[in-house]
């Protein structure tokens, strides 16, 4: 499968994974019939794949590498040993005026319509900016500089400021309270924070400026505050510099500031990932496993720079906020030249009247060639009716991405034929699935292979990806733990403060002992597709019989008179359990016997009887976390009785207005099962 180009007369440019597949063939003489093929050298030969990646990419580095993998071990795995790189001057081989001619770096824009662009000369000069007033501070090696900050240019400026220095960057987004940034930046003592005073969202102006001024309270160990105005902010934040005279500098310092060579596994960021109990995990990813992770991620994603004949002219959008690794994620395009497209906002604007074509509207005013955005985004799109054909300028579009939370069939099936009515009809679906632990994707997409709705495309080139019955057998074509079996250089470096590392052991590989789990769901079809069932620590488990929460939303939310929906298996004290589904029904429609017949007919149809919930709950909402995905298991353990304050967290909530519903629900549950008197479906808790 190719992608048709942006003119209809042109001939199609080669895919990323195809020129790189002929490279290998010129270069070294390996040539794969199949995907699988090559996929099957990249994991068995990690040596030489990964070789073969920083050759093809270019990485430099000042001194020679004893190794390409000299320990081949998890944890504890040495990468490069020897070598130094750096994230920063690699986005900015791309800065030279001969190169970047005629693409910008960053376009973005808020959901206020206010648009800013800038060249890849304006994000070297402001990265240097910074980097030298970060330095003027007394910044360097090892210091951790701390955001607060939504998707906007100022926060890919502070990233490249510090990984210029070999600063370790820290970013959480605004729409977090104090409460939350501070479970995370307490851990890691940043000694800058460069915050915003205020944000709008879904049509509403926030002011921030009193969180701000709180965190900095908190923390102590903040020397410096640079502060972006937004006129959101009704106070000012006590001991503030201004961020946009930091960035404003442009003398000879500047042109001639040169990011700094670093060590291979020298720290790059600090990303965070919620456990159902205690802080927040403070995770830390390097330079050189960032860099080399994502430039094999760019053949999955067939990114290449914008400006190059071969290329699209390519424009990347992800929607994202900052708390999510996609962000991260959609920056480290600018690794492989690619313009990025930065929407700061809701998707879908005022609650109450939401409009689901904005993001579709920034992409057209924009000129975005390749469109993504989290599974739920283009379910809503679906269910709101969306004609794309109504909102002119989308031909431009060649790639659509979904990750998060597996995409129904069904959408994707409605999406390829919305760009179909578009003059798109072979429109290329990369669906992904990695984690914040990686930085980067397990399974992911190809443009040469067949489309899988509602599936994965494949498993990512150079990740040693297996599914594993409770044996720790591997399996084709049934589901089991997604396992690692071999190292990834993109895995963290460590967590930060885990002395011992016992933390960081314990979370991937307390199961198998040098084998990393993941905790997912997967099933690898004989064809090499992929399907995430959802969590493996969120299971329903009826009888012995498992299935992931995934499939049973597949099966339930595509019916029109529901909105949303939640499972969880809540085990009862004579050690039955109970399969709790709660719902949001669509307007106009509510929990009543024709939704639990409808429930009911399309889990037989499409899974089995077992699944049938016990009980359907009209809900106002569900909780979900900052990046999306529904918050299964704290639900559950708060249905089994454990404390509010160590299951739930509404500063790390994307819905915190929920919350306090399903806990009244959850005390009335207990008191209700504690008297053996649970209520019947459709009844009040």
């Amino acid at each position: 499968m190719s992608h048709a180009s942006n003119s209809a007369d042109a001939p199609a440019p080669v895919p990323q994974i195809r020129l790189y597949s002929d490279w290998l063939k010129t270069k070294h003489d390996l040539e794969f019939a199949e995907y699988e093929d090559l996929r099957r050298w990249s994991v068995d030969d990690l040596d030489g794949f990964w070789r073969s990646i920083w050759d093809y990419y270019r990485i430099e580095s000042p001194t020679p590498f004893a190794a390409v993998l000299g320990e081949d071990a998890m944890p504890g795995a040495r990468w490069f040993d020897g070598a130094q790189v750096s994230y920063a001057r690699h986005v900015f081989r791309h800065a030279a005026p001969a190169d970047a001619a005629g693409q910008p770096a960053i376009v973005a824009e808020n959901e206020r319509g206010e648009r800013s662009v800038l060249s890849w000369a304006d994000l070297r000069r402001q990265t240097a900016s910074l980097a030298l007033e970060l330095r003027r501070h007394g910044v360097g090696r090892g210091d951790r500089v701390a955001a607060y900050l939504p998707n906007i240019p100022a926060a890919v400026v502070g990233l490249l400021a510090c990984a210029s220095l070999g600063a370790i960057w820290t970013l959480c987004s605004p729409d977090m309270g104090p409460n939350a940034v501070l479970d995370r930046f307490r851990q890691t003592r940043p000694k800058v924070l460069i915050a915003v005073d205020g944000v709008a969202y879904g049509g509403k102006a926030m002011d921030r400026s009193a969180a701000v001024a709180e965190i900095r309270r908190q923390l102590p160990c903040i020397e410096v505050l640079l502060v972006i105005n937004s006129g959101f902010g009704k106070d000012k934040v006590p001991g503030a510099v201004a961020f946009e005279e930091a960035v404003a500098r442009d003398d000879a310092e500047v042109a001639a500031f040169e990011p700094e060579w670093l060590p291979f596994d020298h720290p790059l960021w600090i990303l965070y990932s919620s456990g159902t109990t205690g802080l927040p995990k403070p995770i830390v990813h390097g330079h050189g496993g960032v860099l080399l992770a994502t430039c094999a991620g760019q053949l999955h994603f067939d990114l290449g720079p914008s400006y190059a004949p071969n290329n699209f002219g390519d424009r990347f959008h992800w929607y994202s906020a900052t708390g999510w690794v996609m962000w991260n994620i959609q920056v480290g395009g600018l690794l492989s030249g690619t313009t990025i497209c930065l929407f700061d906002g809701s998707p879908s604007g005022p609650k109450g009247t939401p409009d689901w074509t904005r993001l579709w509207q920034f992409a057209a005013r924009s000129g975005v060639t390749w469109f993504g955005a989290g599974a739920a985004f283009f379910t809503s799109c679906q269910k709101a009716g969306l004609d794309l054909a109504r909102i002119g300028g989308l031909e431009s579009i060649r790639a659509l991405g979904s990750t998060g939370s597996p995409l129904p069939p069904d959408v994707q099936r409605w999406g390829s034929a919305q760009f179909a009515g578009l003059g798109r009809p072979n429109i290329w679906w990369c669906n992904v699935s990695g984690g914040t632990e990686i930085a980067a994707a397990f399974m992911a997409g190809n443009p040469e292979l067949p489309d899988t709705p509602g599936r994965l495309q494949c498993r990512h080139l150079g990740a040693a990806i297996e599914a594993w019955d409770e044996r720790g057998k591997p399996v084709i074509g049934e589901v089991g733990e997604l396992v690692c079996t071999r190292p990834f250089p993109s895995m963290p470096l460590y967590f930060w403060g885990d002395e011992d590392g016992s933390r960081y052991r314990e979370s991937y590989f307390a199961e198998w002992p040098g084998i990393w789990r993941h905790g997912d769901w997967l099933t690898i079809g004989t064809d090499g597709g992929c399907t995430i069932s959802g969590r493996s620590d969120a299971t329903i488990n009826r009888h012995g019989l498992r299935m992931g929460t995934a499939e049973i939303y597949s099966a339930v939310e595509r019916l029109p008179q529901i909105a949303d929906t939640m499972i969880v298996d809540i085990d009862g004290a004579d050690g039955d359990s109970q399969l709790i589904m709660f719902v949001v029904p669509a307007e106009g429609h509510g929990v009543d016997a024709a939704m639990e017949a409808a429930v009911a007919t399309a889990i037989r149809a499409s899974l089995s009887p077992r699944f049938v919930p016990d009980r359907l709950i009209a809900a106002p909402g569900i909780p979900r976390t900052l990046s999306g995905k529904k918050q299964e298991l704290p639900i559950k353990r708060l249905f089994g009785g454990w404390p509010v304050a160590k299951v739930i967290n509404a500063d790390a909530t994307a819905t915190p207005e929920v919350l306090p519903w399903y806990i009244d629900r959850a005390q009335s549950w207990r008191r209700a099962m504690d008297a053996k008197m649970a209520p019947r479906a459709g009844e009040a808790m």
